[in-house]
């Protein structure tokens, strides 16, 4: 009879236990309740501890913002724990996919850093295989070898928070001209090559569409990378109804055409300019209008081939600084015949420039949100751990290192390093894994410091300005068409430590109102979620 009755308590405990388990294995839209992680097995009596009103409180007010007319058609995923104990505070779709965007460069500046470590930089060359006399001629090529550097430019270090550049957007490849005139070569017999060899050629990921091309954000992916392979062109309405606007193009070069037809209209008119590119044409095409007293327009334009354009760049300088080149301009990419006959020749360095350390790059990288740059940490890393030369071999070398690293399995597709690519999908339970991973190594405050600070700096600068959230919250944003995310750590105002995740997907909100949606559940996390204060005894 005893054996009997033992026999009845474990399988009512049994019945118990399946049933805790039905109840919580689905994957519900939202959870208020704090709780741990699926796989833990407390017993069932403290499976369902008594609602924290922190906790309620936060779940009504995203429950408010997520339902308003316009938020209510997206798709929202939330995952909120404590930094501390893992423990789930909030979650809400966290195990579907979403597109990233630029959170994806959460993972890319992550992967450099555990495998390159923060101290990591990068080395440019300018050399030959030829001779050079006495009289200062080189007889032979002169060779521009990037390595992948993606700071060729004007780019202030260590990072500011207002001020981004400094001097002539060719200023880095100015001074390597001045050290090869320096260094005695006033004619060239052969030509300028620019060697970006190291890194397969393929320009843009997969997933990058036909009108990312023109823009900054879109720019070619090569181991060459001036002034973020692009240029700007400055565009000036006249000073009378029905003038032609002017413009100018920095740095100055005749790489493309450009033919310019902008009218100047009426004063208080709409400025409707508009730029047109033809992909892999050298063409550009300005029209549209712009009204009298308008600012300056500044279009910062993509360069579709940066290796040709560096080596035209370089040449031109060259030629400023008295140097004579008879041969052409032009690019040498993996791949290229030519690279078989340089092998094991005698390779003189006749200028050089290193890089800053990494950890400075990964701060520009998630501060500013650079897409070019993450691309290059992708692809830097794959190569020197693994050899790797093709993006794809770097996605998979990537994937290896996220499944190594903790993150749930099948929780991370990324075909890209900067997230503008529209095939990325990431859960929001993928990118807090990943965050709670940097937060324990011994690169994880470099980590949290190069992200935004709401209200402060980067692409936060102007978001949760006056508000709780401001200097609480370390964030990367992400924003391309229907698509917003911001995740990162933050310190509530009752003092508990978060990391976080939110994705919102498949919204037609505008930019701003999309970022307003995130910022205001920030802003309920901040304020809401934590320990109550501590009453204060009576003396």
């Amino acid at each position: 009879m005893g054996s009997s009755r033992k026999l009845h308590a474990r399988l009512f405990r049994c019945g118990v236990f399946c049933m805790v388990v039905f109840a919580c294995g689905g994957n519900t839209a939202a959870q208020s309740r704090p709780s741990k992680s699926p796989n833990s097995l407390r017993p069932a009596a403290q499976r369902k501890p008594p609602e924290r009103a922190d906790v309620a409180r936060f779940s009504q007010r995203v429950d408010t913002a997520l339902s308003a007319s316009g938020p209510d058609k997206g798709f929202w995923g939330v995952l909120i724990t404590d930094a501390a104990t893992g423990e789930i505070l909030y979650a809400r779709n966290a195990g579907n996919y979403f597109t990233p965007a630029s959170d994806a460069k959460l993972f890319t500046t992550a992967l450099a850093l555990a495998t390159l470590g923060p101290e990591y930089r990068v080395r440019t060359t300018i050399s030959t295989t030829g001779t050079l006399d006495a009289n200062g001629v080189l007889n032979g090529d002169l060779v521009l070898t990037g390595r992948g550097d993606a700071n060729l430019s004007n780019r202030k270090f260590p990072y500011e928070k207002k001020v981004e550049h400094d001097g002539s957007p060719e200023k880095a490849l100015a001074a390597l001209a001045d050290a090869v005139a320096a260094g005695g070569v006033k004619e060239i017999e052969g030509g300028v090559v620019a060697d970006d060899s190291l890194f397969q050629l393929e320009r843009f990921p997969s997933g990058w569409t036909v009108d990312d091309m023109l823009w900054s954000y879109g720019a070619a992916v090569s181991a060459i990378a001036v002034n973020d392979n692009t240029f700007t062109v400055d565009l000036r309405a006249g000073e009378h109804e029905g003038d032609a606007a002017t413009f100018t193009v920095e740095p100055a070069s005749d790489f493309y055409t450009i033919e310019n037809s902008v009218r100047t209209s009426a004063r208080g008119s709409e400025e409707k300019p508009a730029v047109v590119r033809e992909p892999g044409s050298r063409l550009i095409r300005l029209s549209g209008s712009l009204p009298v007293g308008a600012q300056p327009r500044h279009l910062t334009i993509a360069i579709e081939e940066p290796a040709e354009y560096a080596a035209a760049l370089l040449a031109r300088l060259l030629e400023a600084r008295g140097v004579q080149i008879h041969g052409a301009a032009r690019a040498r990419h993996s791949g290229d015949p030519a690279l078989l006959g340089a092998n094991g020749s005698t390779e003189t360095i006749l200028a050089g420039r290193t890089s800053e350390p990494l950890a400075e790059e990964i701060r520009h990288v998630n501060k500013n949100s650079l897409n070019l740059h993450a691309e290059l940490l992708l692809l830097l890393a794959a190569h020197e751990k693994s050899g790797a030369a093709a993006r794809e071999d770097a996605v998979k070398f990537a994937a290896d290192f996220y499944k190594a690293a903790g993150i749930a399995d099948g929780d991370v597709v990324l075909t890209d390093g900067s997230g503008l690519s529209r095939r990325d999908l990431v859960t929001p339970r993928a990118i807090v894994q990943l965050l709670n991973y940097a937060a324990t190594q011994t690169w994880g405050e470099i980590y949290r410091s190069s992200l935004p600070v709401a209200g402060e700096d980067g692409t936060l600068s102007d978001r949760m300005k006056n508000t709780a959230a401001a200097g609480r919250i370390f964030a990367k944003t992400g924003t391309v068409e229907h698509v917003v995310a911001l995740s990162g750590y933050a310190t509530t105002t009752r003092g508990a430590h978060l990391i976080f995740s939110i994705l919102g997907n498949n919204n037609s909100l505008h930019a701003q109102t999309a970022d307003a949606v995130l910022d205001a559940i920030a802003v309920a996390m901040i304020e809401e979620l934590g320990p109550a204060p501590a009453k204060k005894r009576k003396k």
